[in-house]
């Protein structure tokens, strides 16, 4: 009972004190997505001027670090690297040259330091030592795969935790390019202006829309990128918005009632997500008052009973 009332109270403390002990990020991801515009804008003048001189141009940033000399000399871009492995860290926020070296450079280091730290582990410390052999040298491989997909799990839970922010600070943002659409705005300027309000909200939300301003304003295809803000996001609701944007800007339809539309429909989805999560409290309460409300009414209760019990014996 000590051990269970010690745990709680630690978990009540550190409930109280996460929000506190958050960092706010908003300057640096902000700062982030403007050095990524300005990047862009360099980019498409190199394009231009190479055209002008009918040559090639060159949209590799360089970045001359030893992470991606061993990348490059390995050729591990080759090996390890697709389009869905580019579009999985455009959907995690890493979108430069050099987080997709550092990610390839863990791909190949970190196999080698878990077979190292699982060899030391098993064979060093004894762990798993009344186990076989051929046990302790599967478990040592194990840890070689682990560590060679544990860059991957983190990719996973980045975009796992972007999307939950992008999903849920969604339709308030419908809500406020539907009213500066309804003003009379440019698309362009109604997305600069619903990031700059969403930016408290959802920081990956406003920087995928001041993303998406940039490659409105410098790529020759509009249609290019309204796509490329739905492969950035992978979500569904993202993609629905962008294909009416795109219906929009080809066949000149109004956009303002497909907007309040597509918004009501995500506010709906959000609601019902919260239900669901709501209907599903009362099971995952049952464990927790179990363990902890019970005992302690157990020994209220029966407590001056035990005490008067010893009195007497």
């Amino acid at each position: 009972m000590a051990i269970l009332v010690s745990v709680s109270v630690l978990a009540t403390f550190y409930s109280i004190a996460m929000p506190f002990l958050e960092r706010g990020d908003l300057d640096k991801r902000m700062k982030s997505v403007a050095t990524e515009r300005e990047q862009i804008r360099a980019r498409e003048r190199a394009r231009l001027a190479a055209e002008a001189v009918n040559s090639k141009a060159s949209l590799r940033a360089q970045n001359n670090t030893s992470v991606r000399q061993v990348v490059e000399r390995l050729n591990l871009r080759k090996a390890l690297v697709d389009d869905k492995t580019l579009n999985r860290l455009k959907t995690a926020g890493y979108r430069s040259q050099n987080a997709l070296n550092i990610f390839l450079f863990a791909r190949f280091v970190l196999p080698f330091l878990f077979l190292g730290a699982g060899a030391f582990a098993i064979f060093g410390l004894h762990f798993l030592g009344d186990k076989p052999l051929t046990v302790r040298l599967l478990a040592t491989i194990g840890s070689a795969y682990l560590g060679f997909y544990a860059p991957n799990i983190f990719v996973s839970n980045a975009i796992s935790k972007r999307q939950l922010s992008i999903r849920r600070a969604w339709p308030d943002a419908l809500d406020l390019l539907l009213i500066c659409v309804e003003s009379g705005t440019s698309m362009e300027v109604a997305m600069r202006r619903v990031a700059d309000e969403i930016a408290e909200q959802s920081p990956p939300l406003a920087e995928e829309l001041v993303l998406t301003t940039a490659e409105l304003s410098f790529l020759p295809d509009r249609r290019q990128a309204l796509d490329n803000l739905a492969t950035r996001t992978g979500l569904d609701d993202v993609k629905a918005v962008t294909q009416a944007l795109i219906q929009a800007d080809r066949y000149g339809t109004p956009i303002a009632q497909a907007l309040r539309v597509l918004a009501q429909e995500s506010r709906d989805q959000r609601m019902n997500a919260a239900e669901k999560k709501a209907a599903a409290l009362p099971p995952k309460l049952t464990v927790p008052m179990i363990l902890f409300f019970l005992p302690v009414l157990i020994a209220v209760i029966l407590g001056p009973a035990g005490m008067q019990v010893a009195d007497k014996f």
